[in-house]
């Protein structure tokens, strides 16, 4: 049976897609294109992994379809071995699409086992895009932080910090949270200079400013549908939707280069049949 064929059976089937990109430092096939966005790198590497995964597993396709799609290349991926665990520093991004608490923590599980660590450094949390026109809030922030602190009480994350948050924010949520943010990134596409009232605030309460490029959603809907539906033919996409994207990088203390980086994306069908 022609792969495409299998793959269709394998996408029609299942329920949930759980995707790791593997390690994208080594991988030549991403090298070849300089993907000109991260939501650019996003989709081409959902796109890559899908194909090559479906290549990988038509020949071997049982009788049984599974209903959870668990895409992951075996030769790109290399879990961090205990011996060199003190020497590196794991960072995460967490992309919600949704505001369901539940997915942080089964994103976080899923990092620390697919790269073969007990704790994540650090984890930036990027909360979900709000329709248009409505502001961030500390209400909605509480929630995913109340979360994110039960993961440092259970130390499976060391380091909490935010995403794109103005000093106002920021000061509401140190004041409110248990657990202190230990960093707020900035999009410096947004404000080409770091706005003096939230460096003064940061510097006061050692809170890191890190600068990022990231749009406000990663990727947009059609835009992980449109990844799915270019990995094979005749792909049924329209009823899938992203619940998260985890970007991580590995990097060595030491001499500050990355080592891997790389994105897990959790994706479900949904039951609007």
């Amino acid at each position: 049976m022609e792969p495409h064929v299998n793959a269709k059976r394998l996408f029609n089937h299942a329920t949930t897609l759980k995707l790791h990109t593997g390690n994208l430092v080594n991988r030549s096939r991403l090298k070849k294109k300089c993907p000109s966005s991260p939501s650019e790198e996003l989709q081409d590497c959902i796109q890559g992994t899908l194909s090559e995964w479906f290549a990988a597993v038509s020949s071997s396709l049982d009788s049984e379809l599974p209903s959870t799609l668990d895409c992951t290349i075996p030769e790109n991926t290399e879990a961090i071995t205990p011996e060199e665990r003190e020497e590196l520093k794991v960072s995460v991004k967490l992309f919600l699409t949704e505001s369901d608490c539940s997915s942080i923590r089964s994103a976080v599980d899923m990092a620390c086992l697919s790269l073969g660590v007990s704790q994540l450094d650090s984890v930036i949390i990027a909360p979900p895009p709000l329709p248009e026109g409505e502001a961030q809030m500390l209400t909605h922030l509480q929630p995913l932080w109340e979360e994110l602190e039960s993961l440092v009480h259970s130390q499976k994350i060391a380091a909490i910090g935010t995403s794109d948050l103005d000093k106002t924010l920021l000061e509401q949520l140190y004041n409110w949270a248990q657990v202190k943010p230990s960093s707020n990134q900035v999009n410096l596409a947004s404000c080409c200079v770091m706005p003096p009232d939230l460096t003064a605030f940061a510097k006061e309460f050692d809170i890191q400013l890190l600068t990022h490029n990231d749009p406000k959603e990663l990727i947009s809907a059609g835009g992980f549908q449109e990844a799915v539906q270019g990995s094979s033919k005749d792909l049924q996409v329209d009823d899938w939707r992203l619940e998260w994207v985890l970007r991580y990088s590995i990097i060595v203390k030491s001499r500050g280069i990355i080592k891997a980086k790389g994105y897990i994306v959790h994706a479900k069908k949904g039951n609007n049949l």
